[in-house]
């Protein structure tokens, strides 16, 4: 979360935190509960796509030359790349980096809670901004964050110069955003889902051109040999847990939220329908939910 997203995406997190304005930016009200809905978003990420990051993370165990003492997490947001790692590899410490003192506070709860808190340190930092003073470290993981990056050839080159030579960077990114719903869901017109991925991807075009590259090409001319490319298909059916409808929710509530005026009404009214937690077509009671995703991994080594 990955994800992202979206932030997302899950997972890097574009939080829209730098965005906000107005009343919004003076009472920090709205910016705050972007961030809270974030970090629950990247958390049912982390929790219902567990077994795709036990997927990721051992194959870059099988990569890694030697195992890493020193891992750094780019757009970490709540820790669901950096809390992986710190399981597969458990001799290693992680920087933990994020633009959001929010979501870090979470991953440093999370640390807590599962006793590695002596193993995570989080660096509050903007990445369009400038590069922070984090030392050198064995391995890279960028997950969904380098799409939301101005300028990601300055960043690679970033990461390129923290890497240890031998060292590794594993880049993840979508290839789809999550799906969940049938065609033909019982109310509204069917192909709801598919109309508000289409209008979503118009305005990303825009706002996030990054998002989709090939990030091999752009690997390579940052200095780095790219050593594996591998897509990663997320499919989970029925039966699922109650966290895959929580996750369901979570994403398409935040779909929702750039979709005025580009769906018609009727399609908003169906969407929020399918969002009302206590009503009788809220997504959260439908037994016929799946879980559908796509991403992208590269591996990349610093010469």
């Amino acid at each position: 979360m990955e994800n992202h997203h979206h932030h997302h995406p899950a997972t890097g997190t574009g939080t829209g935190t730098a965005t906000a304005t107005g009343t919004a930016a003076a009472t920090g009200t709205a910016a705050e509960h972007d961030e809270s809905a974030m970090a629950e978003l990247l958390d049912l990420d982390a929790e219902v796509l567990h077994s795709y990051l036990s997927e990721v993370t051992a194959w870059i165990q099988g990569l890694a030359t030697e195992p890493p003492s020193r891992i750094l997490d780019l757009g970490c947001g709540t820790g669901t790349g950096a809390l992986a790692l710190l399981q597969r590899f458990e001799q290693a410490d992680v920087v933990a980096l994020d633009i959001s003192a929010q979501l870090l506070d979470r991953l440093s709860g999370k640390a807590r809670d599962l006793g590695v808190a002596d193993r995570v340190r989080t660096v509050q930092a903007d990445l369009d901004a400038a590069w922070p003073a984090i030392g050198t470290v064995d391995l890279a993981w960028a997950s969904s964050s380098l799409h939301h990056m101005a300028d990601p050839g300055r960043v690679l080159t970033g990461i390129f110069a923290a890497l240890r030579p031998g060292g590794l960077l594993a880049v993840i990114e979508l290839g789809s955003f999550p799906r969940f719903l049938p065609d033909d869901l019982g109310l509204g017109r069917p192909g709801l889902e598919a109309r508000c991925h289409a209008a979503v991807a118009e305005r990303h075009a825009d706002e996030l051109p990054h998002l989709g590259a090939d990030w091999g090409p752009r690997l390579s001319e940052a200095g780095f040999t790219v050593e594996a490319e591998r897509p990663f298909a997320i499919d989970l059916v029925p039966p699922l847990p109650a966290s895959a409808g929580r996750y369901a929710q979570a994403t398409l509530r935040r779909l929702r939220s750039g979709l005025d005026g580009r769906i018609g009404t009727e399609d908003l009214a169906t969407l929020d329908t399918l969002l009302d937690s206590d009503g009788p077509g809220s997504i959260l009671r439908r037994g016929d939910l799946t879980v559908r995703a796509a991403r992208t991994g590269w591996l990349a080594r610093r010469p």
